[in-house]
């Protein structure tokens, strides 16, 4: 009994010790000199074409600890007067005291950070190195970067969907890596999008779900036919040819497919607000068009699925005039991004193309241009 005592007592004192030597630990490491940082410009133009190419070098000097430390060290990014809230870093190795940073680097560091695409925007650089939990900071810098917007096939998450239906509309038939995709614009494992199946007869329009590519991890219909998903599963056939708005939450196992068939109306087309003029999809470009069509630039027009107003491409906040052979973002009323119920103009008369490209849902993409 004695020696249980002692030996109790042993692993107590033991326990106190290593606590007190951990507290002490946290206590003493204190920064004696701060880091220095510095660029060797003070403003930069972000290019897609020279993605992989140096736009920007930073040279630091190291902070100094009062012990014996190995530290991170990060450059990071935020908005000019929001204080490093919402921020991004480039990591260097700890060896470095100075490091480049590519166009692509930097542009997705200041997607991340919210600042706005094409134009000049006022960033503050520091030098974040951490020791454990504790963060220490360089003296901030100024720099104006113009962005470009990021192509978002390779910004957010998504999964593919391979299918019998798939070299119909452009892709190859039961491909993961060559097929379309559902993207998942919150990047919460919840994915969505469109999908164009010419033929539902027989095999010919079935599909499943894949992601990284591949076959490994597959999910299809779980055998109900009730939009439950399981690895593995059974063919999912669908109800009817046509345009199909999909919805999965990989995480739930869940999955739906509603028929969603588009055409422009307004007062501004030849049909008023009375009827729609279809889109056609093209499956060399992988895009819905309405080759010609006259419009006016005294009305507004829409788009609309299946000729009913429960789904919409629309601005996102206001009427909006369009330029010809200019993209723009079009916004899914569905989807709760569009405020109000605005839509579309020309500052022109005459006859147009009208391109729709929905192959992916975080940036559905119009255009039009005049004939």
């Amino acid at each position: 009994m004695k020696n249980l005592f002692k030996i109790l007592a042993l692993v107590f004192t033991g326990l106190i010790v290593f606590s007190c030597e951990k507290d002490e630990d946290q206590a003493v490491i204190n920064e004696t000199s701060a880091g220095k940082i510095s660029a060797d410009k003070s403003a930069i133009v972000l290019n897609e074409l020279n993605a992989n190419d140096a736009i920007i070098t930073f040279t630091w000097t190291k902070p100094t600890f009062n012990i014996a430390v190995v530290p991170n060290q990060k450059v990071e990014f935020g908005i000019k007067g929001d204080g490093f809230k919402k921020s991004a870093t480039i990591d260097f190795s700890n060896d470095m005291t100075s490091g480049s940073a590519t166009h692509a680097a930097m542009n997705a560091a200041m997607f991340a950070i919210g600042a706005v695409p094409d134009v000049v925007n006022d960033i503050e650089v520091r030098l974040k190195t951490s020791v454990g939990s504790a963060a220490f900071y360089s003296n901030v810098i100024a720099l104006k970067v113009t962005p470009y917007t990021p192509n978002p096939d390779l910004v957010y998450p998504k999964i593919n969907v391979p299918g019998a239906y798939a070299g119909a509309a452009g892709y190859a038939n039961w491909t993961p890596s060559n097929s379309p995709n559902l993207f998942s614009p919150e990047k919460n494992d919840k994915y969505r999008g469109f999908i164009f199946i010419k033929d539902a007869s027989g095999d010919n329009g079935k599909y499943k779900f894949a992601i990284n590519q591949d076959w490994p991890g597959n999910k299809g219909d779980d055998g109900t036919n009730t939009g439950k998903l399981k690895l593995d599963g059974s063919d999912i056939v669908p109800a009817a040819a046509g345009t199909y708005y999909m919805k999965v939450d990989w995480a739930a196992n869940t999955y739906s497919a509603v028929l969603a068939n588009f055409g422009v109306i307004g007062d501004a087309t030849p049909t008023g607000w009375g009827s729609d003029t279809d889109f056609v999809y093209n499956p060399a470009t992988k895009t819905y068009v309405i080759n010609s069509i006259a419009l006016s630039n005294t009305g507004v027009f829409k788009f609309r699925a299946n000729d009913d107003w429960a789904i919409k491409f629309q601005p996102k906040d206001a009427d909006q005039t369009l330029v010809s052979g200019t993209g723009v973002q079009s916004y899914l009323s569905l989807e709760g991004t569009v405020t109000g119920d605005p839509g579309y103009k020309v500052s022109q008369a005459g006859n147009y193309k009208i391109e729709l490209d929905l192959h992916n849902s975080a940036y559905y993409k119009l255009t039009i241009t005049k004939l």
